[in-house]
This record gives C-alpha cells, sequence and structure tokens, in this order.
C-alpha cells in the first residue's frame, strides 16, 4: 500500500481551489469539515485552518500536519473503495488545539462518512 503523500497530491492551483469551494458538495464531523469534488484527474488533497480561530501560525502549521499525516495513513480507506479521482480539502472547524489520536479518529470516520454518502447518490 502506497502510504504517502507526494507532491503531485497536493491540491495546490487556485483555479481548482475555486472550483471546489464553489462546485464541491460537503460532508462534516465535528471538528473536520470535508469538501469535495469527483474529477477526471488523479487525487488532490489540501488542508485548511482558520487564521481566525487560530492567530499563532506555529498551531495552524501543527495542525496542518497532523491533518495531513492523518489522511496520509487513512488514504486507503479511499482507495480501497475505488476512489481514485476526487479533489477533497480537509479543514479544521474547531476551536481547541487536537491531538493526533482525535484527528485520525475523525479523518477515518469522514472519510468512511464520504464513502456512504458517494454510495447513496
Amino acid at each position: 500500500m502506497d502510504l504517502t503523500y507526494n507532491k503531485t497530491e497536493k491540491l495546490k492551483r487556485q483555479k481548482t481551489i475555486n472550483k471546489l469551494f464553489s462546485e464541491g458538495k460537503s460532508v462534516s464531523a465535528y471538528p473536520l469539515q470535508l469538501i469535495y469534488m469527483i474529477e477526471d484527474n488523479k487525487r488532490k488533497v489540501g488542508v485548511s485552518v482558520s487564521k481566525r480561530k487560530f492567530k499563532k501560525a506555529v498551531e495552524r502549521i501543527r495542525i496542518k500536519r497532523l491533518l495531513r499525516e492523518g489522511y496520509r495513513l487513512n488514504k486507503s480507506i479511499l482507495i480501497n473503495n475505488k476512489l481514485d479521482h476526487y479533489t477533497l480539502m480537509i479543514i479544521y472547524v474547531g476551536k481547541e488545539m487536537p491531538d493526533f489520536k482525535t484527528i485520525d479518529l475523525k479523518i477515518k470516520g469522514i472519510l468512511k462518512k464520504l464513502i456512504q454518502t458517494l454510495k447513496a447518490n
């Protein structure tokens, strides 16, 4: 199993991010929100933390690292369900500093919720 988070997998293009926020759908599991869009391209994933809730850059960067690591370890959930062409933005909407255990559990939950939502449609 490929448990990497390569440069090719990172969501960087502003055009794609704008399209994701305007046309994408959303799934939530507090303290995370996942905005997704199924596309023709390979998987692209981005993470975001509110500057309004976490004023210090050190805190925002720490949460982003936790989110990326949680996704990296659990992306096999999506791959095993033959979901390989998607664009995701994982947003941390909580107000307190999380630990990795919490993030890991919530990312597993939100990815499973995404798969259930896609199978229902």
